[in-house]
């Protein structure tokens, strides 16, 4: 572990002196899966905000992390806004209950399972023209920036109605929005000035000329709220959208390429032979490598509490639930580290749990279910180009994937 004078470890657990995630692989950090099993699964630790170590608990069994996540009146994200390394405010994520509710309330029922069982075959036709893209590179390419993040952006893009022209750009607006170290908190700020005008702009357009898309249900369900929370809506959506799927299928292809699986010498040569066992692929890589880094967002006890354990929280403790360490308590994942794509039941937290519970979750599985079936039946020799101790991951960032990905076929 890595100490403040010799006292609490750093927050994020791959975190430098410098208060930078120098997380430099998919595996999550060992100490995950000794904590879920701990008699107390709390780890007291630090984390750099604004260039202070504010102190904070990390939960770590699987129950308490769902209770920490489920009771928003015990638990409050508003009120541990100055403990976020992401500045989250006037986004669904910085909210509490009913104001929580409204805005979640605007767009949801584009985001429900049945709602996204209905665009399947868009979300195929927009892998399928991604996948030619591709193709056309010759035997070569790099899956992020030619496959995973052009699919990705295509389809919430298309969802909200943004035209195709300003979409490149929300990558680089992106990237910086995520940072979570100190020296980012500049270009952050100034990413979300200019995705904020942008996006401005396409909601008083919809007012006058309103479209059969996203962006027109938020100009008009949402227009009693302020505008910082209206241009953050589809901020959020776009960001979480296309960044957290995009990593995964970059991800969770290098994975499968990588680790031995069922006496194969790598699990894609398993669901070569297996394609039906890609949804439980999906779910378990999900699990395991989750593509959040740095647990969930921090809340501030309302009131002194006894969490499922037995352990006592005071009011004003800032905790963080650990969703990666809670997919490992051997309470409720036999045999926690063995990658199972038959695991049944996987009721895995990556996604959250309760009333924050990813608004896209169902959307972002879907493409990933999609974009893997795709890949493995279309170029199934498709392997990393490089060796694997060779990729960059993103550092300093609260997503987790690969930089590039270097593939043939």
């Amino acid at each position: 572990m890595v100490a403040v004078d010799d006292g609490p470890v750093r927050h994020p657990l791959n975190v430098d002196a410098d208060g930078i995630d120098r997380t430099r692989g998919p595996e999550k950090h060992p100490y995950y899966a000794q904590l879920a099993a701990s008699e107390s699964g709390v780890l007291p630790v630090v984390r750099q905000v604004g260039g202070e170590w504010l102190p904070a608990l990390l939960i770590c069994r699987y129950d308490d992390v769902r209770e920490v996540l489920r009771r928003q009146d015990l638990f409050s994200r508003a009120a541990a806004a100055h403990a976020d390394q992401v500045d989250v405010s006037g986004t669904m994520l910085g909210m509490d209950g009913a104001e929580h509710a409204a805005v979640r309330g605007t767009v949801k029922d584009s985001f429900t399972k049945p709602a996204v069982s209905g665009l399947r075959e868009t979300v195929r036709a927009a892998a399928e023209a991604q996948l030619a893209v591709l193709a056309a590179k010759g035997g070569s390419a790099d899956l992020v920036g030619d496959f995973a993040v052009p699919f990705a952006l295509n389809v919430i893009s298309d969802l909200l109605g943004l035209p195709e022209p300003d979409r490149a750009q929300f990558r680089r607006w992106g990237d910086m929005f995520m940072g979570t170290a100190d020296l980012t908190r500049a270009e952050a700020a100034r990413s979300a000035e200019e995705m904020g005008g942008y996006l401005w702009q396409q909601l008083d357009g919809r007012r006058g000329c309103p479209r059969d898309d996203l962006m027109t249900r938020i100009a008009t369900a949402a227009a009693d709220q302020p505008v910082d929370v209206q241009v953050k809506l589809p901020l959020s959506l776009i960001v979480g959208g296309w960044e957290t799927t995009a990593s995964s299928i970059s991800t969770f292809v290098y994975l499968l390429r990588t680790r031995p699986y069922a006496g194969h010498d790598c699990a894609w040569d398993y669901l070569l032979e297996h394609p039906e066992q890609v949804d439980g692929a999906v779910t378990e890589l999900e699990r395991l490598h989750s593509t959040s880094n740095g647990d969930e967002m921090p809340r501030r006890v309302m009131a002194d509490v006894t969490l499922p354990s037995g352990v006592r929280l005071t009011e004003g403790d800032i905790v963080i639930p650990s969703h990666d360490a809670a997919n490992r308590d051997p309470r409720v994942f036999a045999d926690p580290e063995r990658m199972d794509f038959g695991r049944d039941p996987n009721p895995h937290l990556s996604f959250g749990y309760g009333p924050h519970y990813c608004v896209g979750a169902h959307l972002g599985a879907l493409e990933v279910r999609v974009a893997l079936a795709l890949l493995l039946r279309e170029l199934p020799t498709l392997r990393l180009a490089v060796a694997p101790d060779e990729v960059r991951w993103k550092q300093g960032h609260a997503i987790l994937g690969p930089v590039e990905l270097p593939v043939s076929w």
